[in-house]
This record gives C-alpha cells, sequence and structure tokens, in this order.
C-alpha cells in the first residue's frame, strides 16, 4: 500500500504516512495499489485498474439500533426523533421533538394530538425506511452497521 500525497510504502496498519504526514488514504497524487502517478478527479488507476474513489468510514452506530428506535418510539406515540439524534440528524430530530412537546401541550385541544400521531408516524415510517436500507449512513457520511 502506497501514500496517495506522496506515494511512500505505508504500513497496512498504519495511520499517517511517515513521510509527509498526510492521514492514510488522503491525498489524490498517486495510486494506493501501484504508487503511479494519477491525474485529478481519476476514478481508476489506468496503470493497474484500483478503485481511486474514496471508501466511506463505518460510523460505528447500528442500523437495527436506529431502525428499532424510530419504529417502536414511533409506533407507541412518542415521536420525539430519538433515532435521528442517535444518527446525527439534529436538525430534523429537533423538528419532530418539537412538533410532538406543541402536540403534548396543546392536547387539552384536539389538534395536539393530532400533533403528537402525526410525529410519531413520521418517526415510524423513518424507522421502516432505516432498516428497509433506504438509509445508509449517519449525518457525518459514514456507513451504519
Amino acid at each position: 500500500m502506497f501514500c496517495r500525497n506522496c506515494a511512500n510504502e505505508v504500513n497496512p496498519g498504519a495511520v499517517v504516512c511517515i513521510r509527509c504526514g498526510v492521514p492514510v488514504g488522503q491525498g489524490h497524487a498517486y495510486c494506493p495499489n501501484c504508487a503511479v502517478a494519477v491525474s485529478p478527479g481519476s476514478v481508476v488507476c489506468i496503470h493497474c485498474g484500483c478503485s481511486l474513489a474514496p471508501v466511506a468510514a463505518k460510523s460505528g452506530k447500528s442500523k437495527m439500533v436506529a431502525g428499532l428506535l424510530g419504529i417502536i418510539l414511533g409506533f407507541c406515540g412518542f415521536g420525539f426523533g430519538v433515532h435521528n439524534f442517535y444518527l446525527g440528524y439534529t436538525g430534523k430530530a429537533v423538528a419532530q421533538l418539537c412538533i410532538w412537546v406543541v402536540g403534548l401541550l396543546t392536547s387539552w385541544l384536539v389538534v395536539g394530538v393530532f400533533l403528537m400521531l402525526g410525529s410519531g408516524i413520521w418517526c415510524l415510517i423513518e424507522g421502516i425506511m432505516i432498516l428497509a436500507g433506504n438509509t445508509k449512513t449517519d449525518a457525518k457520511g459514514n456507513l451504519l452497521e
């Protein structure tokens, strides 16, 4: 394996290149498989056929946990976006939480019950979509396990 920045040979377990200090896998000047210079924006090395596309890191977060949080809490009517907080989608999670809290506070009116129900259905559907494979990454773009 070679550094994509300086073409120095890198040990398989290394985190950074010892010659240039760039993290392993970063850089775009050389092929990591054969150390041949590649043009910027290349998808495949012309010399060896190795893919030059960046590989997404694993997030350490479980697709199963996120999906079940959305389904179980959504089905129970607690659609406050726990699964989105877990995956790092805080904007969407705060929106779901706000809708649910407003629904709770106005539940003495009929409209509040519908807000809580709508938020729960939203979470339930997202949980199903996560388990079905429509959501493959967390908010940082890392792959779910």
